[in-house]
C-alpha cells in the first residue's frame, strides 16, 4: 500500500482562574484524496482579553480556517490557500467587530496554524500564541510573538486577527520528519513555563500525547497562570512518499485500451474515426451512447506502459482539465464506468492554430488581436488556479469553425499545489517545445506567468510573420545569444509599437517582460509612448555615432571650402 501521512494528536484547554475560556484549539485530518492534496490542518487561537468578543473571534477563526482551507482549489499552494482564507476571515472579524461592538477591538484574537502537507509543515502565525517543534530531543520555537513592550510591566499586541482590515501573516515552511512533535500553546501556558520546562515535559511524555497535554496545562496553572491555559500536540507518525511502484499500482487498476477501430464500443463510447495519431497517443472521435454527444477520446501509446513519467503526465492532463471551467480551455469530461486508461474531452470541430497559420499565411493585425484575446482569457483561467501551461504552442491551440480558441494538452502543466507533494519521479526535465519555451525553463527555473507570456509572444509573432523571433533552433542557446529579429523585417506593415510590444514579451530575461497579461494585451491595441517609431527620432538620439560622423564630414567640407576661398588670389 502507498505510504501516507499519519499523525497522533491531543489537546487540553482550561479556563484557569478566569470565568470564561476564550482559547480554541483543533486538528482536522481529512480522509481520502484530500489528505494528499490538502494535508492535515491544525490551529490554536486565544481571544484577546481586551476584546469584547474575543472568545467568539477565536472560535470563528479556528473553525473557519479549518473548514475553508479544505475547500480551496487543490491546485493552489498551501501559502496561497491559507493566506486567502485568513484574509477573508480577518475582514469578516473587522466588519462584525465594528457592527456588533462599535469598536476596532470588538472581535480580536491571536492565531497560530499549521498545515502538514506531504513532508512539509507550513506555519501561519499572528499574535502571541506559539508553535514549537520537538526534533531529536531539542525544542525550537517556530513563531515569534507580536508583542510590543512599553515598560517592564506593560505590553500590547502589535498584530492580531480582527484588529485591522489589512493583516500581515507570518509564514514559513519547514521540512518535518517522522517522530517530530509540534506543540501549540497560548500565553497562559508558555508565559508560565520556561522553554527548558516545556522541553522536559514534552520529551518525558512524547509517546503519550494526552498525558503530555495534561501535564503542560496543570504545571502552568500550578506555576500561577492567571489566564486561560491551552496546548495542543501533533506527533508525526508516518510521512508519505509516492514512489514509482505506487504510481504503477494506481495505473494497474486501469489497463491500456485495446487497439480501437471505427465501430468498436468501449465503456459506452462508440468509436467513429481517428482524429490524430502520434507515437505518444491517439485521439478518436467517439459517440457517447447515453447522451448522444460527440466527444474526443484520447488513449496512451502502449509503447509508454512502463514509463512512469509519461503515465503521470497522462493522468495529470485529466486532473488539470477537470479543474478548469473556461470557454477557452478544452473541457475535460468525467468518464462513466471507465474500465480502461483514456481521457474524454469535448469534441472541437476545427483545426490547430499551427494548421491555421500554414493555411492563412501571415495573419492581419486585427485577426491576431482577436485570437490573442481568447488565448489570454484561457491563460488567465489557468493562472488564477496557480497553474502554468508550460507547453503553449500553435499545435496545442484549437480553433473551431466559429473562430473560438481552445487551449489543450495539460500533461506538462505546472501546478504549484501539486509540487508540495513529495514524489520520487524526476520533474527536473524542461517541459515544452524548444522554440516556444521561455529560456529560463532550460536553466532549471520553474515556469511562471512570465514563461507562459513568453510562449504567447512567440505565437503571436509567428502568426504575424510565419517566422520565429529567434529563428529555428535545435538546442537551447545562452540568453546573450538570443538576438531578436524585428517582426517588421518580415511584415513591414506592422506598426513599430506592436513590434516593440512583441519584443518585450519575448525578452530572454523574465524581469524584462511584461508583468501581467493585461499589460501585453493593452500594448497590442494601444501605442505605448515608450515604443515610438525610431525613424521619427532625431538622428542624434537614434544613432549618435552616425550623427557625429555626418557632422565631422560636414565640418571637413566647410573647412575645405573656407581654405579654398581664403587661399585663392584676388
Amino acid at each position: 500500500m502507498p505510504s501516507k501521512l499519519e499523525i497522533d494528536y491531543a489537546f487540553r484547554s482550561e479556563a484557569g482562574v478566569k470565568e470564561n475560556n476564550d482559547d480554541v484549539c483543533k486538528v482536522c485530518v481529512p480522509q481520502g484524496a484530500l489528505l494528499q492534496s490538502k494535508g492535515v490542518a491544525a490551529a490554536i487561537a486565544d481571544g484577546v482579553s481586551s476584546s469584547e468578543g474575543g472568545g467568539h473571534a477565536s472560535q470563528v477563526c479556528v473553525k473557519s480556517f479549518l473548514n475553508d482551507y479544505l475547500s480551496t482549489p487543490d491546485s493552489w499552494a498551501v501559502k496561497t490557500s491559507a493566506s486567502k482564507v485568513l484574509d477573508s476571515i480577518n475582514r469578516w472579524l473587522c466588519g462584525q467587530g465594528h457592527s456588533l461592538y462599535d469598536s476596532a477591538m470588538g472581535l480580536v484574537t491571536t492565531f497560530s496554524g499549521v498545515v502538514i502537507k506531504s513532508t512539509t509543515a507550513h506555519i501561519l502565525h499572528i499574535g502571541d500564541s506559539r508553535i514549537y517543534r520537538l526534533h531529536n530531543g531539542s525544542l525550537e520555537q517556530l513563531t515569534r510573538d507580536h508583542r510590543v513592550w512599553v515598560s517592564k510591566e506593560k505590553e500590547y499586541l502589535s498584530r492580531a486577527m480582527g484588529a485591522d482590515p489589512h493583516i500581515e501573516i507570518d509564514y514559513r515552511a519547514i521540512a518535518v520528519e517522522k517522530g517530530d512533535i509540534l506543540l501549540f500553546t497560548t500565553d497562559g501556558v508558555h508565559d508560565f513555563l520556561s522553554q527548558p520546562e516545556l522541553q522536559s515535559l514534552v520529551s518525558r511524555h512524547e509517546r503519550t500525547l494526552q498525558a503530555c497535554a495534561n501535564a503542560l496545562v496543570e504545571k502552568a496553572l500550578e506555576n500561577g497562570s492567571n489566564d486561560n491555559a491551552s496546548c495542543q500536540l501533533i506527533r508525526i507518525d508516518n510521512l508519505p512518499l509516492e514512489t514509482e511502484a505506487d504510481i504503477f499500482q494506481r495505473i494497474s487498476d486501469l489497463p491500456f485500451p485495446p487497439d480501437l477501430q471505427p465501430g468498436m464500443i468501449i465503456d459506452g463510447y462508440k468509436i467513429l474515426r481517428e482524429l490524430h495519431a502520434s507515437k505518444r497517443s491517439e485521439v478518436f472521435l467517439a459517440l457517447d451512447d447515453e447522451t448522444g454527444q460527440r466527444v474526443a477520446l484520447k488513449t496512451p501509446s502502449i509503447n509508454y506502459r512502463d514509463d512512469a513519467a509519461y503515465l503521470e503526465g497522462f493522468l495529470h492532463e485529466e486532473w488539470v482539465g477537470r479543474r478548469i471551467r473556461n470557454a477557452h480551455i478544452l473541457n475535460v469530461l468525467e468518464p462513466r464506468n471507465r474500465h480502461f486508461l483514456y481521457n474524454v474531452t469535448e469534441y472541437v470541430e476545427g483545426r490547430s492554430l499551427e494548421q491555421w497559420i500554414q493555411d492563412h499565411g501571415p495573419a492581419d493585425l486585427h485577426q491576431t488581436r482577436m485570437l490573442a484575446e481568447q488565448i489570454i482569457d484561457g491563460l488567465r483561467a489557468l493562472h488564477r488556479m496557480e497553474m502554468f501551461h508550460q507547453d503553449l504552442k500553435p499545435g496545442n491551440i484549437l480553433i473551431d469553425k466559429h473562430g473560438t480558441i481552445k487551449l489543450i494538452d495539460f500533461g506538462s502543466t505546472r501546478v504549484t499545489g501539486m509540487e508540495e507533494i513529495a514524489s520520487e519521479l524526476d520533474h527536473s526535465t524542461p517541459q515544452g517545445t524548444l522554440d516556444y519555451t521561455a529560456p529560463e525553463c532550460f536553466s532549471g527555473a520553474a515556469s511562471t506567468q512570465a514563461s507562459d507570456l513568453y510562449s504567447l509572444g512567440v505565437i503571436l509573432y509567428e502568426m504575424l510573420t510565419k517566422k520565429l523571433p529567434y529563428g529555428e533552433r535545435d538546442r537551447p542557446l545562452p540568453r546573450k545569444r538570443l538576438l531578436y529579429r524585428p517582426a517588421r523585417s518580415y511584415n513591414p506593415e506592422l506598426p513599430v509599437w506592436v513590434d516593440r510590444a512583441l519584443e518585450k514579451a519575448v525578452h530572454p530575461l523574465p524581469s524584462k517582460r511584461y508583468t501581467t497579461l493585461s499589460e501585453f494585451q493593452y500594448d497590442l491595441t494601444h501605442p505605448n509612448p515608450e515604443f515610438r517609431d525610431i525613424t521619427e527620432l532625431p538622428l542624434l538620439e537614434r544613432n549618435p555615432l552616425r550623427f557625429w560622423q555626418y557632422l565631422s564630414a560636414l565640418l571637413l567640407l566647410l573647412n575645405m571650402l573656407l581654405f579654398f576661398l581664403l587661399g585663392s588670389p584676388d
